[in-house]
């Protein structure tokens, strides 16, 4: 089985997706929260830095890398696809505005997933004719991760399940108090960002989570 095909795999395994976002996380903070995110048992991890140098983020993702276990969770780079192989992420994530997945895979390399943005059923549906490993749904609720875009509400989760096949995970606004809305609407997979980070408790909040998760 190619590398490739592995990360595919366990991708399809995947429910519990976190984003090491440096807008909610202090550079003090980046190296620990990746720990106990590592610890919570979460499936990706993804290092968002919008406002960092290339350098800045490279640096911080080799760090993450060395807490990361490459039998632990994926590791997801946020943009900048050049930097994959720099800091060893198993993939790359990118927006509607960005680059395709072809031009993607081009620049991080043919063994890496790629998972892309989509807020519509036409872009989900053309983010897998494109060829994406897997699509975030979103955002499901209003969120100050992303305050410009309009939420498109629970109910394109069960639209898009009944045209996509490859791995869908909802994101925006989901927390511990929005998730059971988001799990009765059909998710399987979700991403949560604020919420999560800001807990005293990340551990404890990955495993409450989880729990309800596979309950459904």
């Amino acid at each position: 089985m190619s590398t490739l095909e592995q990360r595919r795999t366990r991708l399809q395994l995947a429910r519990l997706y976190a984003i090491v976002d440096l807008g909610y996380v202090e550079p003090d903070r980046v190296l620990d929260v990746t720990d106990q995110l590592v610890r919570g048992g979460v499936d990706l991890i993804q290092l968002r830095a919008k406002k960092l140098s290339i350098a800045k983020i490279t640096e911080w993702g080799r760090q993450m890398r060395e807490i990361i276990p490459f039998s632990g969770p994926l590791f997801v780079l946020n943009d900048y696809p050049e930097q994959v192989s720099e800091v060893g992420a198993d993939g790359i994530h990118v927006g509607q505005d960005d680059l395709s997945v072809a031009e993607t895979h081009a620049r991080a390399g043919t063994e890496v997933i790629v998972g892309k943005s989509t807020h519509s059923l036409v872009q989900a549906i053309a983010a897998e004719k494109e060829g994406a490993d897997y699509i975030g749904v979103g955002p499901i609720f209003a969120t100050p991760t992303k305050p410009d875009y309009v939420p498109v509400g629970p109910a394109l989760i069960g639209q898009v399940q009944a045209q996509v096949h490859v791995p869908q995970f909802c994101i925006g606004g989901i927390n511990e108090e929005t998730l059971s809305e988001v799990l009765a609407a059909g998710a399987s997979r979700v991403v949560i960002v604020s919420d999560l980070l800001r807990s005293k408790d990340i551990p404890g909040y990955c495993e409450r989570v989880r729990k309800q998760m596979y309950r459904c």
